[in-house]
């Protein structure tokens, strides 16, 4: 073990148990897409606790916040979350579902423990600037909205990110690994339909229905699955169905979609045709409709500069060390999952099956092939203006599935505990590498620029377009 590393693995542990309780707070006050009010203020006071400068409401974002300390040297930025999602709300500790509150929310894809990790991992590299004098700053952001909102695309615009060298993060998973290039470009783009109101059974003629074009908008976008790339995905949500009383022509509807696809450029020719479904659906029914983009990100692109860095922090540092009793809270919620659950993470980590294990107590082969994500994420848009790197992380059992009740009762076990604090131990490991070797900066830049090419970065938010903080906070 290198001196470096002992020394920051032990500050990560000086710092954790706050930490903890930080995630655990931020569990306890589940919040989501841009209305994290609650739980910016709990990492605000962590990081003011902490003695970082502190930097508020960045980017006309109310609920995003920075904190850096450290002089001169290197930006290191570690990226933090805290949103939750809607509909999960469960109690900690019990393997079967149960809300706390109905129709609640809950910390579904352990954003409760990502944000505190990386903050963890910030105050660590913080201590070891102040105790060794080298020269450098290690700034955290806490992000919010990454489910939906996109809210790192517009830090990015904003320029909160100009001046960074590289970028660290990580995501609580069921098993451990460095995460590999690769994830869908996406839009969230709501489609509102302006008709015309009149009595459904007297005069249905004078009505225009907005209710029908949605759906039309609804059909014709399932007829053009069969003729889009098979890679990309679509989906959508009603928003708005009119109202309840079916003896009254719609008058209003709104309908909102995500269009993914594994490239950016792939990605803004697909929106383009579903926009045009859309007008047609409004052509079709003599309304008007008001398209209106909410969030847009890119696709990840990978740093092999950065990956082997923390492909090497892994490596020394081991696999989480879980004990018995964590083995027996994760055999019970495995319980409650499929077959295909259980089997399906390996797939995601190009992996082969272990049947037997019950949490990720082991390291998956050094070298191991890295499949792109299938999801989509904001991390996206930070990685095409500054190296980054993110590192996934156990912290439930094996196969639970992201966005899931399981993922929200295991987020307060030990065991996530356990993989928040060795996530920190990699993240802060990988920023102190880079402080020591100014050669590793340099190549992952070169790497950088090499995966984007001369066109470099282009935002997929259109111009003009802001983040959806008081449609999100309906």
């Amino acid at each position: 073990m290198m001196k470096n590393e002992a020394e920051i693995w032990t500050l990560v542990e000086a710092n954790a148990a706050r930490m903890i309780q930080l995630s655990d707070d931020v569990w306890a006050v589940p919040e989501t897409c841009y209305t994290e009010t609650k739980s910016v203020a709990l990492h605000q006071q962590a990081l003011e606790d902490a003695g970082f400068r502190v930097r508020a409401g960045v980017a006309d974002i109310p609920t995003a916040v920075i904190g850096e300390a450290g002089e001169g040297g290197p930006v290191i930025a570690i990226l933090g979350e805290y949103d939750a999602l809607p509909g999960l709300s469960q109690q900690a500790g019990l393997a079967e579902h149960s809300e706390v509150e109905p129709d609640g929310h809950g910390h579904g894809c352990g954003h409760n423990l990502l944000g505190a990790g990386a903050l963890l991992a910030a105050a660590a590299v913080k201590d070891w600037l102040a105790q060794t004098g080298a020269p450098g700053r290690v700034r955290y952001y806490g992000c919010p909205a990454e489910e939906g909102g996109g809210a790192k695309a517009f830090m990015v615009k904003a320029g909160l990110f100009d001046d960074v060298d590289i970028a660290i993060t990580w995501h609580p998973e069921s098993l451990t690994d460095v995460q590999g290039g690769g994830s869908l470009a996406n839009t969230r783009i709501d489609f509102a339909f302006h008709g015309r109101a009149s009595h459904a059974a007297s005069a249905p003629h004078l009505g225009r229905s907005a209710l029908d074009a949605v759906e039309l908008t609804n059909v014709g976008v399932n007829y053009m699955r069969e003729h889009m790339p098979s890679d990309a995905r679509v989906h959508y949500a009603m928003i708005n169905g009119g109202g309840i009383a079916p003896n009254v022509v719609q008058p209003y509807a709104r309908v909102r979609y995500s269009v993914r696809a594994p490239q950016l450029p792939d990605m803004v020719k697909l929106v383009d045709r579903v926009r045009k479904v859309a007008e047609g659906a409004a052509l079709m029914t003599e309304t008007r409709v008001e398209p209106e983009v909410l969030s847009a990100v890119s696709n990840l692109i990978a740093n092999a500069p950065l990956m082997e860095a923390m492909e090497a922090e892994l490596q020394r540092l081991g696999p989480v060390p879980f004990d018995e009793s964590d083995r027996a809270f994760a055999e019970e919620i495995r319980a409650t999952l499929s077959e295909e659950e259980k089997r399906d993470v390996f797939a995601r980590f190009n992996a082969p099956v272990q049947e037997d294990r019950i949490l990720c107590d082991f390291l998956l082969p050094a070298g191991n092939p890295k499949p792109p994500i299938s999801g989509s994420t904001d991390v996206s848009d930070v990685s095409w203006v500054v190296p980054l790197v993110q590192a996934m992380v156990a912290t439930a059992a094996i196969g639970t599935p992201l966005h899931s009740w399981q993922m929200v009762a295991q987020g307060k076990a030990p065991a996530a505990h356990k993989g928040m604090t060795h996530a920190a131990k990699i993240m802060a490991g990988t920023a102190v590498a880079a402080l020591s070797d100014p050669t590793l900066i340099e190549r992952a830049k070169a790497d950088l620029a090499r995966r984007v090419g001369p066109k470099g970065y282009t935002s997929p938010l259109p111009d003009g377009t802001k983040p959806p903080i008081a449609l999100m906070s309906l």
